[in-house]
């Protein structure tokens, strides 16, 4: 139990399993209230119970939203604020890695639209509640696959050419510079929103985005890749340590600030994907 985050309100996206999953426990575990976004509902049951159990902590509850589905987030937004009062915590934990172009039900291209724009109408969509629970945190999980991202506004979608791995780096470098855009807007609120890259984490994430033949493959990166609960330390950190209260618009690995890719510095290209993204979500 930590007295610092008895009684607030954490909101952890991708919440089932994975980071989010360790991110939601460890929350618990500190005492706060713990909302799990997940999409299905029985998996979202039974991890909600594991934490219940593993924090002795009741107050883990559960709301369901598709981030494939910028309606299903609009409605996410409108339920929790109907449930609660005050926000103190919003961790973007979310998403996903699609081996082949999917599209979703909006039309857009499912990497971007899972990982970026689903956050991106999230967030906007709950600072005011953010806002009047200040000071209060938003930690966006970002990935140092940012560093290879290009952002080809003329092909956002990637309709032309799709690659895999192509579309994941485009949407976390989106989420770094949407965090730096997003800084700047909440200066002087009392909110603070930083990034993360949390390791290379060795989760269902791969296994699913690859093709059949190549999923042994995946299996490999599980003697590689550090565990889902040391994945969750820098989330956990920027969620609920003294030590960064103030700190914003910054970039964190191992819980230490760092540099992101050049690129995500630039204002005009930040300025230009939150342009493009309330576009694509009508937010205004």
């Amino acid at each position: 139990m930590d007295p610092l985050m008895a009684g607030k309100i954490c909101m952890v996206t991708g919440a089932n399993s994975g980071i989010g999953k360790e991110t939601a426990l460890g929350l618990a575990k500190m005492g706060a209230t713990v909302v799990m976004v997940c999409r299905n509902r029985a998996k979202g049951e039974a991890a909600q119970s594991a934490i219940k159990q593993q924090s002795g902590n009741e107050s883990v509850d559960l709301l369901l939203a598709n981030f494939a589905s910028l309606q299903s987030v609009r409605q996410l937004a409108i339920s929790f604020t109907q449930q609660y009062s005050r926000l103190d915590v919003l961790v973007n934990n979310a998403g996903s890695f699609f081996g082949r172009r999917m599209v979703s039900v909006d039309g857009y291209e499912m990497t971007f639209a899972v990982n970026h724009l689903a956050s991106f109408l999230l967030t906007n969509l709950l600072l005011d509640i953010l806002k009047a629970s200040a000071p209060a945190r938003i930690v966006n999980v970002s990935s140092d696959a940012q560093m290879a991202g290009i952002l080809n506004f003329d092909d956002l979608q990637m309709s032309k050419r799709y690659r895999m791995f192509g579309a994941y780096a485009q949407s976390k470098l989106a989420n770094t510079l949407f965090t730096y855009a997003l800084a700047r807007r909440l200066e002087g609120t009392g909110v603070t929103v930083n990034c993360l890259h949390p390791g290379v984490v060795a989760t269902n994430i791969w296994s699913q985005a690859l093709p059949g033949f190549l999923r042994p493959l995946a299996g490999v990166s599980r003697f590689f890749g550090i565990t889902a609960a040391e994945g969750a330390r820098t989330s956990l950190y920027l969620a609920t340590s003294p030590a960064v209260e103030g700190v914003t618009g910054q970039y964190f690995a191992s819980s230490q600030a760092k540099s992101s890719a050049k690129i995500s510095y630039d204002p005009a290209i930040q300025e230009r994907l939150w342009q493009v993204s309330a576009q694509l979500t009508q937010f205004s």
